[in-house]
Formats: C-alpha cells, structure tokens, sequence
C-alpha cells in the first residue's frame, strides 16, 4: 500500500463533565480530562485519536498529554502513518512512559491505516464482528446505602453485571458489599475494584470475607509496587484476581504470568500505549490462556470504539467494562460503537476506526497543531 506520510498533528484538550462525581480510592473526578489527537497525511486521511491520562495511574493530566504530544508530533510528522511499529519506536524513543497520549497517537496511525485498507479497524486487525458484547456497568464509592441504591438503579436499568468499587477500610468495603448484595439479591454478577486500595497484610483477609457475595473476580487489590506479592493473595483468596494498574505494557504481562500472580489481566489502551502494544500482551495472554478484560479510563465513545475493535481480534476477552461514555453529560461522538440498552455494545462496520469528532466541536477547544 502506499505510505501515507504525516503531514499534521492536531492535539486538543477535551474536558468534558460527568453526570456525578466517579469516585474510586485513589480519589474523586468531576470530569473527563481528555484529549483528542487528529493525524493528517499528505494524501489527506484523516485519523482520529483519544485518551484520558489519570494523574494518579498515569503520571499525566491532559496538561502534560498537550506538551508531550507535542513533542511527539515534531518527531512523527514527514513519517509513514502506516508505519505503526516504526512510529512507536520513535515515540518511545523521544520519551519514556507517557503512555496515554502515546495511546491517542497509535490510535489515530491505525484508524489512517485501516481506512488505506478499505476495512474496519477490527478487520485490520485480524478480527470479525461476530461476538456480542456486553458492559458491566460500576458503582463508584460511597455510603454503602447510596451504593447499595445505585447498584439497584444498573439492574432496572437492565446492565447484566455490576462492577464495585471498593479499596476502603475492611469493615465498610463488607458493609458495602452486604448491603449492595441485599438489595440486588445474589443472582446478577458482580466483579469488584480496589484500585491498589487495601495493603498485602489485609487483602487476602478481606478477599476471603467477601468471597460470600458471589463475585466473578477483583481488580489490583493492593498497590501495583507490591506485585511481588499478588501470587501469594491469589493463593490464599478464593476470589480470582485480576492484574490492573501493575500491567501496563507486554513486559508487565510477562512477568505477571511467569509469577503465576493473577488468574486475568486487564487491557486498557491507555496503559499499553496503544493498539500496537496491546497486540502483544493478548498474544502472551493467548500463549498462557488467560482471560482478558477489556476496560479504559473516562474515554469518551472515541477512546472505547478503538478498544471495542480490538476485543474482536481475539477470544481471550471475557468481560467488558466500557460503561464511563454513559456517565458523560454530553456525547460529542459521531459514528462509533452503539449501546442498544442491557449493557449490549454495537460495532459499526464503517472503515477505519468509523468514529469521528466534528470540526464545529473541535474549533471550541485548545488546540495545539504541529506540522
């Protein structure tokens, strides 16, 4: 096929509010911070990107995103768009981590080059829209009255798992988990979240308690620094632990399995730095048969559709956690996946990513453009 040089980078801040606060252990949001990456070829393609940095997870903020895109940009622009190994090797290159606005970057160079392919993302991607999937949809920490509400609000509204945020002190996480469980009854699913909350003395004694309630698995238990120690909790807890904020890259996912520290992994673009390198930890996902999550940040419909075409690449995905688009309080998406109620997601078969952002709406942001 033929290169499609890089001609132009826009990168633009997006913050866009939520209905009400999200709030996990390492803090509280009131908005989305994101930012909006469009890459411009020389044979005028256009390929759109996003990602949504976490200061606490991260070490970025779209401040940061803004100004280290930038940077980025000067080194992408008069390269192949298509050439995607070659484009993260330069960006790793220029700087280390930073792999959330490296993830808007990856995306748009593989929105550029399945569009060139005349296919849709996943089928550039080696894939086919032939699965149904379906979203958990979280309940963000609180009094365990207002979660055990919030929890009975996901199962009228027909979403066919719960996902629990958790990581506080040990008797309130049970007292959430109790009530949450006496007000949604013990049939519908529930998966759990510490986000790194609880230390390696208390998470298996935890864990162990809360193993009553019926739930499918939990997120990084303890911080991501002690992942030396996640082998021993997945022992001793009869709940199947899940590897999150401690693997972000393909090197983090080899360790992991080779530690035998956790029964799934979760992918979030924003983590591996993009399509290119979420490729290979499904592959060492695929070679350990481990199960895959499928999850993100507060991306917008953007962000999620990217992360949707991957999950049809490969059947080691097993659970799907997209539901943050749906807290917005405003969707400034055209095109994109779908939500067709009960948690069902729908992927489009327009070419390329088949998800965009309209001028009208950009020219309102700051902007910063490299060419």
């Amino acid at each position: 096929m033929k290169q499609q040089i890089i001609r132009k980078i826009n990168l633009y801040r997006c913050p866009i509010g939520l209905k009400e606060p999200f709030v996990i252990s390492l803090g509280k949001l009131e908005f989305a911070d994101n930012v909006i990456v469009v890459v411009e070829t020389s044979e005028g393609i256009k390929g759109f990107g996003e990602c949504s940095p976490f200061q606490t997870i991260h070490g970025e903020n779209g401040g940061t995103c803004m100004l280290v895109g930038k940077i980025l940009s000067t080194y992408l622009v008069g390269k192949d768009a298509m050439d995607i190994s070659q484009c993260c090797t330069i960006m790793d290159t220029v700087i280390y981590g930073n792999t959330s606005i490296k993830s808007a970057i990856d995306i748009a160079l593989h929105d550029i080059s399945s569009q060139v392919a005349g296919v849709p993302l996943y089928r550039f991607l080696g894939g086919e829209n032939i699965k149904k999937i379906f979203t958990d949809y979280t309940v963000s920490i609180g009094t365990p009255e207002k979660m055990a509400e919030d929890a009975y609000k996901i199962v009228k509204n027909g979403f066919p798992v719960i996902k629990v945020k958790l990581g506080g002190k040990e008797e309130e996480d049970f007292l959430r988990m109790k009530m949450i469980r006496e007000k949604v009854g013990n049939e519908i699913p529930i998966r759990i979240d510490a986000n790194q909350g609880w230390t390696v003395e208390s998470a298996s004694r935890i864990l162990n308690k809360l193993r009553q309630f019926n739930i499918q698995h939990c997120e990084e238990p303890i911080s991501r620094k002690e992942f030396m120690s996640l082998a021993e909790i997945k022992a001793k807890s009869s709940i199947p632990i899940m590897a999150d904020e401690s693997c972000f890259d393909e090197i983090d996912a080899q360790r992991l399995i080779a530690l035998k520290a956790c029964d799934s992994l979760n992918i979030k673009l924003g983590k591996s730095g993009g399509i290119f390198k979420a490729k290979k930890i499904i592959q060492l996902a695929e070679k350990a048969k481990m199960k895959l999550q499928a999850g993100g940040f507060l991306e917008s419909r953007l962000g999620f559709t990217a992360m949707a075409h991957l999950t049809l690449s490969s059947n080691q995905f097993e659970f799907y956690d997209f539901d943050t688009p749906l807290m917005f309080k405003e969707d400034v998406v055209e095109g994109g996946i779908e939500y067709l109620g009960n948690g069902l997601i729908k992927i489009s078969d327009a070419l390329g990513l088949g998800a965009t952002v309209p001028d009208t709406f950009l020219q309102s942001l700051e902007k910063i453009s490299v060419c």
